[in-house]
């Protein structure tokens, strides 16, 4: 005699794990540095192209800051930082700041 075996599924509980929160890294316009340096500190610290970076460059200059990445708060401050040396080693008094993302 076959005896009937009842399986029953076991719930798995996953801990429910926050996404680290989102900081964006803007850069603000000034009416003295160059727009050939901006441009050249957001290719070399933000990866851009010479085109996007002129685009983002000329938007913080219209509106008076750019959003120029969104990242986690601890990549959103090294090229804060990144950035902020390039300037200050080239005595330029550009800015760049990083805030939550709301």
């Amino acid at each position: 005699m076959a005896k009937d075996t009842v399986l029953t599924p076991k719930t798995v509980t996953k801990p429910k794990v926050e996404k680290p929160r989102l900081y964006k890294v803007l850069l603000h316009n000034d009416d003295y540095t160059p727009r050939d340096f901006v441009t050249i500190v957001l290719k070399v610290v933000f990866r851009m192209s010479e085109e996007t970076g002129y685009r983002m460059m000329m938007t913080a200059h219209k509106f008076g800051s750019a959003v120029v990445v969104v990242c986690t708060r601890e990549i959103a401050e090294t090229k804060v930082t990144e950035a902020m040396d390039l300037a200050k080693e080239a005595g330029m008094p550009l800015l760049f700041t990083a805030e939550p993302e709301e």
